[in-house]
């Protein structure tokens, strides 16, 4: 996507985004610089599982190298070619990798499309039931002014589309057929319920779950079952396939070494699944540092998840090979800092601002930035994109006499800094005269 094709609008989110210090939820193919080597193999991996193929890829760099954009950059390009997607963030607390029912869970809470925005379980499960209802109409056995023979060949359709799942996780089938259900007689309060008790929700109102015939909680071993039935879902209603990003599994390396060895175990199980062929239309990827892949307290300690991950990089990452069951992103340069900053003035999109920043001044900016944080590139991105956009496009779109050569400090504090970033930064409070 060049800059020409982003909507007025588009652009404005994401200078917004740049702004506060975030990744933009959008537009991204015009701010990935570096990635075009990555592009025929992911898409050739997306084809396959839109085939009805599973793909696992892991993703490595280091703090800094990107990883978030390259995982939400892939997800934006699924979504365009007909993917749900969805981004969990794995953590000792909240989402514990051993514990599947709160991945699924958080999988849903986190679950786009091209469309709706998470979660977006709701428009999917009604994308379903329109789908069934108009393959019956298109049968031509059915009129539409038959309501009651729409509602009994639906049904019929419903239960052979759902016969896979109604044999592995019978709850699911049930629980979906309840809703249609509920929601073709208007019962809002149980469609409600059912719909979150599918998307993994505990506590759904017994009433609701008698209703539908489903009783207590989803647990880890139906997690999985869940998941294939969500992917028979999204196929039936019109999407290709789930594009699921499990991102920081390097925070098991800071977990009780139980706990480790329970979600390394896991991983390693769920990665077999995928390579069984279990979730036709899903693309797992997962997110790490190389000291999560190669050190001891990482994917090494259980040598059948090692062997998996195993990929042998060579010293010069232009070798690598995208095709890889793991991939790493080898980070900024300056050069690319500085490609990055004339994107992100192109997005701006501000007569005034092409006119009075130059390349000379953005690379000027991208080396006192990077000097703060201890030399390191990798590290500078977000920071470098937040100064630019918020302390000089700004100040340069709005001021006609200010010039940033001569008006312009830099100040990096440290309660404006990642951890990662305070670590790289020499002082809490510096400034610079550019």
């Amino acid at each position: 996507m060049s800059v020409d094709d982003i909507s007025a609008r588009r652009r404005r989110d994401i200078v917004d985004a740049l702004r506060r210090g975030v990744v933009p939820s959008n537009g991204l193919d015009a701010l990935a610089v570096g990635l075009d080597r990555f592009v025929a193999a992911l898409d050739e991996d997306l084809d396959r599982a839109a085939g009805g193929g599973s793909v696992f890829k892991a993703v490595r760099g280091e703090y800094g190298a990107g990883k978030t954009f390259f995982t939400r950059w892939l997800a934006e390009r699924a979504k365009r070619r007909g993917f749900a997607a969805a981004e969990v963030q794995i953590s000792e607390v909240e989402t514990p990798l051993h514990r599947m029912e709160t991945v699924y869970r958080r999988l849903v809470e986190h679950l786009g499309t091209e469309q709706f925005v998470p979660s977006a379980l709701r428009p999917v499960l009604d994308g379903w039931i329109f789908a069934l209802e108009e393959d019956v109409l298109a049968g031509g056995e059915i009129a539409e002014d038959d309501a009651d023979g729409l509602d009994r060949a639906v049904g019929e359709l419903l239960e052979r589309r759902l016969g896979e799942i109604s044999r592995s996780t019978p709850g699911f089938a049930a629980a979906l057929r309840g809703y249609r259900s509920a929601t073709a007689r208007g019962d809002r309060i149980s469609a409600d319920g059912l719909a979150a008790w599918l998307g993994g929700q505990p506590h759904v109102a017994a009433a609701v779950r008698r209703s539908a015939g489903v009783k207590g909680d989803l647990d880890h071993f139906a997690a999985l079952s869940f998941l294939q039935g969500l992917l028979t879902v999204l196929r039936d209603s019109g999407h290709r396939g789930l594009l699921l990003v499990l991102d920081e599994v390097e925070t098991l390396q800071r977990v009780r070494s139980d706990v480790r060895d329970k979600a390394l175990n896991a991983l390693r199980q769920l990665i077999d699944e995928v390579h069984a062929g279990r979730f036709p239309g899903l693309m797992l990827i997962i997110t790490g540092t190389p000291a999560f892949y190669d050190g001891p307290q990482g994917a090494s300690r259980l040598a059948p998840l090692a062997q998996r991950l195993a990929t042998d990089f060579g010293g010069n990452p232009r070798w690598d090979n995208p095709r890889a069951v793991q991939v790493r992103l080898p980070g900024f340069d300056l050069d690319r800092l500085v490609e990055l900053g004339i994107r992100a003035r192109d997005i701006y999109g501000s007569p005034r601002v092409d006119g009075r920043i130059d390349d000379a001044y953005l690379g000027i900016l991208a080396r006192a930035v990077t000097g703060r944080l201890g030399g390191q590139v990798g590290v500078a991105p977000r920071v470098y994109l937040k100064k630019l956009v918020a302390d000089v496009f700004d100040r340069v779109d709005q001021f006609d006499d200010w010039n940033p050569r001569e008006h312009y400090e830099l100040t990096v504090r440290a309660d404006e800094l990642t951890d990662v970033e305070r670590n790289a930064a020499s002082a809490d409070d510096v400034e610079l005269r550019l």
